[in-house]
């Protein structure tokens, strides 16, 4: 924990947002979970195998003055590879050259993480502080999924804080379009299964 934290979950819930809670009647309920220790801080099994399904992630930062900045990452399922109980890394693809990104990391290495799970309606929301690596091709080659299409520029380490869950309340049930083709050709094929059977069936009873 840092020194300005007494619990894990102290870097979303500062002073101001506990007066917020105080007032609305949430505080005790947070309250309680701090006090079992609070949120996550180390990549367990439960994240690992989270994060081996993604596809797809916002990665938040913000400049030195505190403008906020949402960026999408995606990338084939398990493109967020994880280094150790603490770090996060993936490769980042060569985009439209913003660098906003970048530039913000430069000056306050505070991120976040939002990682969207649609189809089984399940959202993780990862603090931490994020940073750059532009010269190591050797891990930015560790960490290229193979085969696919993207040129990558540089890694993106991310050095957990805390990581949370959110409920499925509020979250649209998406399918990615690959799954939906997959689904569609196994049941198109059992349907021409069944048709076969069928038509075997109706010769044998005409006979």
């Amino acid at each position: 924990m840092s020194d300005d934290h007494t619990y894990s979950s102290d870097v979303a819930f500062t002073p101001a947002v506990k007066a917020i809670q105080a007032r609305k009647g949430s505080r005790a309920a947070y309250a309680h979970v701090e006090e079992r220790d609070g949120w996550r801080t180390e990549v367990d099994d439960n994240l690992a195998g989270f994060l081996t399904e993604a596809n797809s992630l916002y990665f938040a930062t913000a400049s030195a003055v505190g403008q906020p900045y949402i960026q999408h990452r995606g990338g084939p399922r398990g493109f967020v590879k994880v280094l150790d109980k603490n770090t996060l890394a993936f490769a980042d693809y060569s985009g439209n050259r913003q660098y906003i990104t970048q530039g913000n990391l430069s000056e306050n290495p505070k991120a976040q993480l939002f990682v969207m799970d649609y189809a089984h309606r399940r959202r993780v929301k990862i603090w931490g502080e994020a940073r750059v690596v532009d010269d190591d091709p050797a891990l930015l080659q560790s960490l290229m999924p193979q085969g696919y299409k993207a040129r990558p520029e540089q890694v993106i380490l991310f050095r957990i804080s805390a990581w949370d869950t959110n409920c499925p309340q509020h979250i649209p049930q998406k399918f990615d379009a690959a799954d939906v083709a997959t689904a569609l050709a196994s049941r198109d094929a059992r349907i021409a299964e069944l048709e076969s059977e069928l038509a075997t069936l109706k010769a044998k009873a005409a006979s």
